[in-house]
């Protein structure tokens, strides 16, 4: 499973871009907004949207956490 390794929102407001800033300027709808909060997925075009934002490359936002039986029934 891919986890986030940081609170993206929480580092989006760090760099100064509010909720208002992101859904004014069409960088980020409400509803991906809302989702992040959430901890569910993103599109790789919003995973572009944040790297950029955010200055960093998607290894600094995401990981893989596979348990041990995600493991196997991913390799059967």
């Amino acid at each position: 499973m891919i986890i986030y390794k940081i609170n993206v929102i929480d580092e989006l407001n760090k760099h100064g871009y509010t909720n208002s800033i992101l859904r004014d300027n069409n960088f980020l709808s409400q509803a991906t907004l809302t989702n992040l909060r959430r901890g569910g997925n993103i599109t790789i075009a919003t995973l572009n949207i944040l790297c950029l934002l955010l200055d960093c490359q998607p290894g600094d936002i995401i990981e893989i956490s596979a348990s041990e039986e995600e493991k196997k029934n991913i390799l059967l």
